[in-house]
């Protein structure tokens, strides 16, 4: 049977590694300076230490509203000049960053990075949409974020390297050169996506009515609401990591190591996505992710409830267990979503990516705080992002056949 979901030209890989590169500045942005979080507070005269954890989830606040911007606005004007918008704006508020003497005017430079970098974020995505779509653009999606994740494997190695020779804030310079080649790349190199014809012109009546199209689709969101509570549980590990492998287990020269070698889990099964997802279907194999990711939770936390950190290697596995099955979730809850919206997909990858961040955010501040001593509540976390997914997905009907080449 022909798979009508496969469009008849060949995928451009030249398009795969731009977007990836895209998304990669904002990988960068976040874990690059995990492992200069204690430098960070010891200039600024931080002595609670989960502190650190806003530089991490402010930036993320930024990503969720700037998305609301962003996303409309490309649908209007194209998606090329309004991720150039969002890069000077992210340029700007590296330089807030560096020059500042106060934590609190940096965690406002961090928020508005975040605003900046919604815009390759969201638009890489949104330009995706534009190019292909079922399941064939949730393989393109996979060969994406696996790329994207190279740059979690090797950031906070760059990052440790930075500080030991330098200090922190060479890292965001880095980001700005990294950033910068990344732009030239993208206006030389890649074409506009969103042609002029099919752009919808811009109202104050546009959002509302792109927010009422994307709320008529109850498949989209659902999904939105499993990316958030899945987001919400990686960024509780992504703003704890370098507390928990520091002072819970006295690791801090190898957390750079570890976090990369528990990064490389997630673009190992995003590439076994990618090859699998046209045979099975890209509801099929979240779905079974996300079963898997609330099994493994349970299991810690009935084995560890006494609150007693498991052995090093054990929490190791777990991680990399989970990580595995975030691999198989990324990709696919977002091509999931944006599915049936292709036609407002700005505005849709606007709305999935703002209300994936916003609930991410809060679930990463609330499980976080309580991350101190033990890592139980972040097992705890993580068991209740992963049923309350498991149930989400049962609430969708699957009304898309998956058509498989025979």
């Amino acid at each position: 049977m022909k798979n009508l979901n496969v469009p008849v030209e060949k995928v451009n890989i030249e398009f795969i590694a731009i977007m990836a590169s895209l998304m990669a500045i904002v990988a960068l942005s976040i874990d690059a300076l995990l492992p200069a979080l204690p430098d960070i507070a010891t200039d600024f005269g931080i002595t609670d230490a989960s502190k650190n954890q806003l530089l991490v989830t402010m930036i993320f606040l930024g990503l969720g509203f700037g998305q609301l911007i962003f996303g409309p606005l490309s649908d209007s004007f194209g998606r090329k000049p309004i991720i150039y918008i969002g890069f000077i704006l992210f340029v700007i508020a590296s330089i807030l960053c560096v020059t500042t003497g106060s934590f609190e005017w940096m965690l406002l430079g961090r928020v508005v990075q975040g605003v900046g970098l919604a815009a390759p974020r969201t638009i890489s995505i949104a330009m995706v949409r534009d190019s292909y779509h079922g399941d064939y653009m949730a393989k393109v999606m996979s060969f994406v974020v696996m790329i994207f994740i190279l740059v979690p494997v090797i950031a906070p190695t760059l990052g440790q390297f930075l500080i030991t020779f330098y200090n922190w804030h060479s890292i965001f310079y880095v980001n700005l050169i990294f950033g910068i080649i990344v732009m030239f790349w993208f206006w030389k190199r890649q074409p506009e996506t969103h042609l002029k014809a099919k752009r919808t012109k811009l109202t104050p009546q546009l959002f509302n009515e792109g927010a009422k199209e994307f709320f008529r689709h109850k498949d989209a969101v659902i999904y939105t609401i499993i990316s958030g509570l899945i987001t919400g549980s990686f960024m509780v590990y992504l703003s704890t990591s370098q507390q928990i492998f520091e002072y819970q287990y006295n690791l801090a020269e190898l957390f750079p190591y570890i976090f990369a070698s528990l990064a490389i889990s997630v673009g190992f099964s995003t590439f076994i996505n990618s090859t699998l997802v046209l045979r099975f279907g890209m509801r099929r194999i979240a779905f079974t992710a996300a079963v898997c990711y609330c099994i493994i939770s349970i299991l810690y936390v009935l084995i560890f409830s006494s609150g007693i950190n498991p052995d090093l290697s054990v929490l190791v596995i777990f991680f990399a267990l989970q990580f595995t099955a975030i691999g198989f979730l990324f990709g696919n809850l977002r091509s999931l979503a944006m599915e049936p919206i292709g036609h407002i997909a700005g505005v849709g990858a606007a709305l999935n990516g703002f209300f994936s961040t916003i609930m991410a955010v809060p679930i990463a501040g609330f499980i976080g705080g309580f991350v101190t001593e033990s890592v139980l509540p972040l097992f705890i976390g993580f068991s209740i992002c992963g049923c309350l997914s498991v149930l989400l997905f049962l609430v969708v009907k699957n009304d898309t056949k998956v058509e498989v080449l025979q």
